[in-house]
């Protein structure tokens, strides 16, 4: 370990867990602001932060730490390894004997175990009962490096060979996701030119589902109206082979604009990005819309191996929030679809309340022309992120 870079990762958990900012908005910062660190550096620094986020409950139990005591939490980490921390003063008293009593205590007790908020443990287990403590240990897995390969420009094959012979890059092609390839060894990916010139997007596995979910063809006028960065939009502007247009929706313009950036490198020319001022922009497209994607806001839970620090900032009240926004959006936003056209409602949650209840609840309205035709839960378990997508059709 050196101590400049161990300092980083102190600075980097404090703004994490003080100034409760986003774990991968500090990394990619902090990483940007020191561009004569090494790869290796750099892995050490952002694999050492997220493993500190990840089991920061369990290391503050077993080095008796408090939540910002982060030099402490640094020296779990190490004990965590099996190697002893560095002679330092702020490693003061750290053992691996008392260390490894306080782990093996620590199993007996599911939040301690699983580095998990009371309260979060609580509302998993009400809503999916044995099926939570199965999923439990999969969130706390660091999340793989999938690419979806951008079939506007390139095929998998063709990515994969060029990967290889080009960057020295191995990639497995998953049989069940015909776009993605999963890296063998996590890197940074953004510096290859094959990025550069659009022929992929990071984008997990369980994400790359959703898209095709919507059974869009060529020609088609599609709604994303919750767009974001417009990981999907992209997807389905690839599945659309550019042919027809595809309206992407969101209420933050700075969002819009840094798809159009991504949809200029992907070389996706039929995507129209609008910010949604007021109700008025959803009532201008009413009945307009072959194919509607809501992948609304939710708690996220189905990508903790992503997100791990979302668990630290959830609460019971966002989460009473978020759902009511679910409902909104579904309620107000499906106006957009025609007769005969379909609604894909998804989150990236694993909670029946955020997914098949808020659909229930949304079928139930009276007079509602929507009818269920499929649903799906991808489970954090299955080696990807988890996600719920149901698909509706307009009657």
């Amino acid at each position: 370990m050196y101590r400049n870079l161990t300092e980083a990762v102190a600075e980097a958990l404090q703004q994490i867990f003080v100034e409760n900012r986003y774990a991968d908005k500090v990394i990619e910062k902090l990483l940007k602001q020191n561009p004569k660190w090494g790869a290796r550096d750099r892995r050490f620094i952002a694999e050492t932060t997220y493993d500190i986020v990840r089991w920061h409950r369990l290391f503050q139990h077993a080095v008796q730490a408090g939540p910002t005591d982060f030099w402490k939490l640094i020296g779990a980490w190490c004990l965590w390894r099996g190697e002893e921390p560095p002679a330092w003063p702020e490693f003061y008293g750290l053992g691996s004997r008392q260390f490894e009593k306080a782990m093996a205590e620590a199993q007996e007790t599911v939040v301690l175990r699983e580095s998990i908020p009371d309260w979060l443990h609580q509302v998993g287990t009400d809503e999916l009962n044995a099926a939570w403590l199965r999923e439990l240990p999969a969130l706390n897995e660091p999340a793989k490096v999938v690419l979806r390969v951008n079939t506007l420009k390139t095929t998998r094959a063709d990515l994969q060979k060029h990967l290889r012979q080009h960057d020295n890059i191995e990639t497995e092609a998953p049989a069940p996701y015909p776009d993605a390839l999963l890296l063998e060894q996590r890197q940074n990916i953004f510096t290859r030119q094959s990025f550069k010139d659009g022929w992929f997007e990071v984008q997990d596995a369980g994400s790359q589902k959703i898209a095709p979910f919507l059974d869009v063809e060529p020609g088609m006028r599609v709604i994303d109206a919750c767009a974001g960065g417009g990981g999907k939009t992209l997807h389905l502007a690839a599945l659309t082979e550019n042919k027809g247009r595809i309206i992407a929706m969101d209420t933050e313009a700075w969002k819009l604009e840094e798809l159009k950036k991504r949809a200029r490198r992907a070389g996706a020319t039929n995507i129209d990005a609008r910010v949604i001022e007021s109700s008025k922009t959803i009532k201008r497209l009413a009945a307009t819309a072959d194919r509607l994607l809501l992948d609304v806001p939710c708690s996220g839970l189905g990508v903790l191996k992503r997100n791990p620090d979302a668990k630290w900032k959830l609460s019971p009240a966002f989460l009473d929030e978020v759902k009511q926004t679910q409902q909104k959006i579904l309620q107000q936003y499906s106006t957009m679809v025609k007769p005969g056209g379909l609604l894909v409602y998804s989150t990236c949650s694993i909670l029946p309340s955020e997914n098949e209840k808020q659909v229930e609840a949304f079928l139930a309205t009276p007079d509602c022309p929507f009818e269920l035709v499929d649903q799906q839960t991808l489970l954090p378990s299955a080696g990807f992120d988890g996600f719920f997508m149901a698909k509706l059709r307009h009657r």
